[in-house]
């Protein structure tokens, strides 16, 4: 039932990382970054495993006021969806952000233009795609239920722990999401900390997620806090 993201082997290079998870768990989501960014779709070809694709974040901006900057960052995002492609892999995404509240109308704008862009290209390319929610960061997009507007019809992770840093949890729990991001924090921090050792209640999270017969994966900063927050959750 649950996957395991490669955040807590970024350490490690892709192929090692891969090979650690595949005897954990049948889903496995590979933060395509650092020493996971895939420049080759064949380490994928000895594994039974499903895959998700994270795809790059840092230094990307699909809802950038800056037309060269938004334009870069869905051509990062549509290289992604080719590598997913090649392995039959769904991609997600961060929904951008804007630096300055006077540019929430011109950014959301921008963010429309990305995903009219995104979406053609996931077409062409037979990718599903979903769109994450952000933590405590000012200025981003999709920290509060009612934001889900501005994506639409696209599908949703929930990031749990996000959720949990903005007060947002229950809200986002009620919603319809197609995967889950599962970490704990103490409401402060994005410590992606492992299950059970924060303030979040699972239990509520694991019912939501049998409700919406969504995948998940854990997503946590330690191999160790993988396992013993599988542990937990299968405790649930």
């Amino acid at each position: 039932m649950f996957g395991v993201s490669s955040y807590c082997l970024m350490d490690r290079p892709l192929p090692e990382a891969l090979d650690i998870l595949a005897e954990m768990t049948g889903l496995i989501e590979v933060m395509d970054e650092g020493l996971h960014f895939i420049t080759d779709t064949g380490v994928f070809e000895n594994y039974s495993q499903d895959f998700v694709i994270h795809a790059p974040f840092h230094g990307m901006n699909i809802a950038s006021v800056f037309e060269s900057i938004r334009a870069a960052s869905v051509g990062v995002m549509t290289d992604c969806f080719t590598v997913a492609a090649g392995i039959g892999a769904p991609v997600v995404l961060h929904p951008g952000y804007y630096a300055w509240a006077g540019e929430r109308e011109q950014a959301d704008r921008q963010f429309r233009a990305s995903l009219a862009e995104l979406r053609t290209a996931a077409d062409e390319l037979s990718v599903t795609f979903w769109f994450e929610n952000m933590g405590d960061m000012n200025f981003f997009n999709l920290r509060t239920p009612e934001e889900l507007g501005l994506i639409g019809e696209t599908g949703f992770t929930l990031d749990v722990g996000h959720a949990h840093l903005n007060g947002r949890l229950p809200g986002f729990l009620g919603t319809g999401f197609s995967h889950m991001h599962l970490h704990d924090n103490n409401g402060k921090r994005d410590s992606h900390d492992a299950v059970g050792e924060g303030t979040i209640d699972f239990g509520p999270v694991v019912a939501a997620l049998r409700r919406n017969r969504a995948s998940s994966v854990v997503e946590v900063k330690s191999l160790e806090g993988v396992r013993s927050s599988l542990s937990v959750l299968g405790s649930l």
